[in-house]
């Protein structure tokens, strides 16, 4: 009776210890799942759907009250902060967004059993003051007006200016047993002789459709080596195989000459509200901005730096393939379009 009294405690022991144990580990994966990913975008909020601009360096902070992690949204207004494990689940998490354009910003993320990984935020940040003006100015504002844009495109252009011609021979004689000689025909019975051809197309110049070939002479019987030609480019070289009598071969190829052109481009910006915003190629250089301000024709060169007295600027790359550049510029205080 003893024994069995023992062994029964001992067995409800090891199902206790066992149902802890389980216990123990499911808190433990849940608490190692529970770091927080929060992704979405910082937008300007306004009626019409257009004037919705992104918003840059706006400073978002996530708390549950003991971890904080901290980030800043980019110029397409893109932000993602991740809280660190240790955040339990179902405890609500606070984001904060301040900017100092703009009324401070709140939001509640619950991360509950879904948690936030399936879901886009998409935080609308209220302008401190619509008209923008310079608090206490009684000065009038600019008029920006007939804003263009002004680029350059550089490209490689290639100008055909002649063609170039040469001839060679592969000297041999032809029925020669190779006998383990340094050259022989391909199937290793017959001895053979090789030659070859130069030609340079000389500077800022390059070759190309170059074409070689045997003219006279018992051609079957002859290889002719292409590596040294087959991309073009300012040197070639052609050489050839022979395992009969002398035959003659030809290279003939057209010479291109390589230039660097400019071409001025221009193109008028899309404004909405008091952001102007267009888009370049990847390869544009020199972007500068003509616009009249107050009447008067001005030009303004963006620089690397995107610097502008009467707009802030920002540039990002574009989800597309060929990586566009799209641009963003907003009136400063004391300015209107």
């Amino acid at each position: 009776m003893g024994k069995k009294i023992v062994w029964t405690v001992i067995a409800v022991t090891a199902v206790v210890v066992t149902l802890l144990l389980l216990h123990v580990h499911r808190l433990k994966s849940i608490y190692v799942r529970q770091s927080i990913p929060i992704e979405g975008a910082v937008i300007q909020r306004d009626v019409d759907s257009k004037k919705e601009l992104p918003i840059a360096d706006v400073v978002i902070t996530a708390s549950d009250g003991v971890k904080t992690a901290v980030t800043r949204s980019d110029a397409s207004g893109y932000f993602k902060v991740v809280l660190q494990k240790g955040v339990l689940s179902g405890k609500p998490v606070t984001v904060t967004f301040r900017h100092s354009s703009y009324e401070p910003l709140d939001l509640n993320v619950q991360t509950g059993r879904l948690g936030t990984q399936n879901i886009l935020y998409v935080a609308k940040m209220v302008p401190l003051s619509t008209n923008m003006k310079t608090a206490g100015s009684s000065r009038p504002e600019t008029v920006v007006s007939n804003v263009r844009v002004r680029y350059t495109i550089n490209s490689r252009t290639e100008t055909n200016v002649g063609s170039a011609v040469k001839t060679f021979q592969v000297v041999n004689e032809g029925n020669v047993p190779c006998d383990h000689q340094s050259l022989c025909s391909p199937d290793g019975k017959w001895k053979a002789s090789s030659a070859s051809a130069m030609l340079d197309a000389g500077a800022d110049n390059a070759f190309g459709s170059v074409r070689a070939s045997c003219i006279a002479g018992p051609c079957p019987f002859t290889r002719i080596d292409s590596s040294g030609f087959i991309h073009g480019g300012r040197n070639i070289h052609v050489s050839a195989l022979n395992w009969s009598d002398t035959a003659t071969f030809l290279m003939e190829a057209e010479v291109f000459h390589t230039a660097i052109s400019s071409n001025v481009r221009e193109l008028y910006p899309v404004i909405f509200g008091r952001a102007l915003n267009f888009t370049l190629p990847p390869t544009q250089e020199g972007v500068s901005l003509e616009a009249e301000v107050n009447g008067s024709p001005m030009v303004f060169p963006l620089g690397p730096d995107l610097n502008l007295s009467w707009a802030v600027c920002n540039v990002r790359t574009g989800t597309d393939k060929e990586k566009t550049a799209v641009y963003r510029c907003e009136l400063k205080p004391d300015y209107r379009f």
